[in-house]
């Protein structure tokens, strides 16, 4: 996951996915089909870590209220992306989505994602969006630093918006 958050899909050799894992290539190839298998198994990853807090802070809040539950997702959420290389290769998964196998594999885990705050939260459909839609401003603000722009075109998005990455 590491060598492909730091590089993308396209600009990454095998080997030096191999090298950084500590095998051989041959290896990575006889494990995965290619560096397309590589690659989708490390966004499919990252996507079923997002379900996984998702499912687990909302399931354990302490109401069942489906606000709170949104609540404890958010702060779940913001702790999981202090992870800058799961939020990097979803990135570069979007950025490579022309490639039918990523783009179908950002569509399954973003389900995954959207199904599981659903029914944990119980929220509405519109209470969902928005919360997906925190989430895709959070990992903007924390790729592009935009808490460090002292401008209000900067300050307007990340208004009530605290990360420390």
């Amino acid at each position: 996951m590491h060598v492909f958050a730091k590089t993308g899909f396209h600009a990454t050799p095998v080997t030096d996915v191999a090298t950084a894992a500590g095998v051989s290539p041959a290896y990575v190839f006889r494990l995965f089909d290619g560096k397309i298998g590589l690659f989708v198994a490390a966004v499919e990853n990252t996507y079923a870590r997002v379900a996984e807090t998702m499912e687990h802070a909302g399931s354990h809040s302490s109401s069942s209220d489906p606000q709170s539950r949104l609540a404890a997702m958010t702060m779940a959420y913001v702790a999981l992306i202090e992870d800058e290389d799961l939020i990097m290769l979803q990135a570069h998964a979007q950025s490579a989505s022309s490639v039918p196998e990523i783009r179908a594999a950002v569509q399954r885990g973003l389900g995954e994602v959207v199904r599981t705050v659903s029914v944990v939260s119980g929220a509405t459909p519109d209470a969902v969006q928005r919360f997906i839609a925190y989430g895709q401003l959070c990992h903007l603000i924390v790729q592009a630093d935009l808490s460090s722009i002292r401008s209000s075109w900067a300050e307007s998005i990340t208004a009530g918006i605290k990360h420390t990455a």
